[in-house]
């Protein structure tokens, strides 16, 4: 895997009046042949949808589909019989397998939400479809790496069906964390949510992504208050 680096203002955008969407990886109109994806990692969209509006029902299978609110909150339905709602604090996973239909809604009439929706080709195809949402105590990321999503079910995320893992951590200013990577033969996909960090000497701004190839560990300086995901990946 060879390292990549997106800044915000590059990422591919979407605008339908009730829909804002950026796109850091090639999605739906927005082609670009060098984003395609950072291994496992498929789709990183970062969505704002307005109050009282959303995705009605459309179809997925052989996909795994993380949702991350950020504000705001937002109702899942599927045709598993599945309903919910996720706020911010919340991890939601749908394994889409053979096939699922769902919707997804603003859950406030007025309010918007903003969510980061991140797909991820699965390890096994044909799988039944399964849902599952967790809170997380945010408080358990302040100064670490706190892992949201595992395919170790005795990890404290919820389960994906692929050997990728999602971390989201919570620095103050001026500190400093290291991430210990998982995956020998893959990379970690850095997406900077807020604030302002330099992971390996490379300063990322909010909404930044920079996606590394495998090694002992990652140097991430605080530059101020920030929020930080993880995406530990195989390679593709």
């Amino acid at each position: 895997m060879e390292a990549v680096y997106h800044a915000q203002e590059t990422r591919g955008k979407a605008d339908f009046g009730w829909l804002k969407s950026r796109h850091t990886f090639s999605f739906s109109s927005y082609y670009e042949p060098n984003r395609i994806q950072f291994g496992k990692l498929r789709v990183l969209n970062d969505d704002i949808v307005i109050g009282g509006k959303g995705f009605p029902p459309h179809p997925h299978e052989n996909m795994e589909i993380v949702s991350i609110p950020l504000s705001g909150s937002l109702e899942h339905q599927d045709s598993e019989g599945n309903r919910s709602v996720i706020k911010a604090g919340e991890v939601q996973i749908m394994s889409a397998g053979t096939g699922i239909v769902h919707s997804e809604y603003n859950a406030s009439p007025s309010e918007a939400v903003n969510f980061l929706q991140i797909w991820i080709l699965p390890d096994k195809a044909g799988i039944a479809p399964r849902y599952e949402q967790k809170k997380f105590n945010v408080e358990d990321r302040l100064g670490k790496f706190q892992t949201v999503v595992s395919p170790e079910k005795e990890s404290g995320g919820v389960w994906i069906n692929q050997n990728v893992i999602f971390s989201l951590a919570n620095g103050k200013r001026e500190s400093e964390i290291d991430y210990i990577p998982k995956n020998e033969s893959g990379g970690v996909y850095f997406f900077l949510i807020s604030g302002s960090v330099e992971i390996e000497g490379k300063k990322l701004s909010a909404r930044d992504g920079l996606g590394l190839p495998h090694s002992s560990k990652f140097e991430v300086h605080f530059l101020e208050d920030s929020e930080l995901l993880a995406i530990d990946t195989p390679s593709s």
